[in-house]
């Protein structure tokens, strides 16, 4: 089967996942081959794009143009690289104001789908914790848990909640490798 798009979770798929939200770039810390994957699946024609709750905004820790920054900068190190991610999709909410977006609900993706014509049953999710997969599923993607970020700990606890990804890989570097070899 062919893919249509990656879609990527943020923190602890290509970043540092930390405990408080990122405020700059300097703060921001690429997971090792993170850029690389990216950019393997750019030159394989693969469409990407990175999904992200990024609740601190909405708790006024850190604001939308700290975030946008951030994100701007990572567009362009990407580029740079000779990769491209397509878009960057965020939910900026707190988590207790319902909003459709919030992961684990499937809007980003949705939003996405949408706005590039991605046929999401074509589509994969890579993520670091239930509630990546949870939107991955919901919006009738197949799906990838990496065991960076909060992964290792997820592997243990998302069969208890009957969440079963397609695959598990170690980080992004596999989980790009075996999406490839599965086209």
């Amino acid at each position: 089967m062919s893919v249509s798009a990656v879609f990527l979770d943020r923190d602890g798929v290509i970043c540092e996942d930390h405990v408080e939200p990122v405020a700059s770039w300097e703060g921001f810390h690429v997971l090792p081959g993170a850029i690389e994957g990216v950019v393997a699946l750019s030159k394989a024609g693969v469409r990407v794009f990175v999904f992200t709750n990024q609740a601190g905004v909405g708790r006024g820790v850190v604001t939308r143009g700290q975030v946008e920054a951030i994100h701007g900068r990572l567009l362009a190190e990407v580029e740079a690289a000779g990769g491209r991610i397509e878009g960057i999709y965020a939910c900026y909410h707190a988590p207790d104001e319902g909003c459709a977006c919030r992961k684990p609900r499937p809007g980003l993706l949705l939003d996405a789908a949408s706005e590039h014509g991605v046929d999401l049953s074509r589509a994969w999710v890579v993520g670091d914790m239930g509630r990546d997969l949870e939107a991955g599923r919901g919006a009738g993607c197949r799906t990838i848990l990496v065991r960076t970020g909060k992964g290792r700990e997820e592997v243990e606890t998302l069969a208890a909640r009957g969440i079963s990804p397609d695959l598990v890989a170690e980080d992004l570097a596999e989980a790009v490798a075996r999406i490839l070899a599965a086209r």
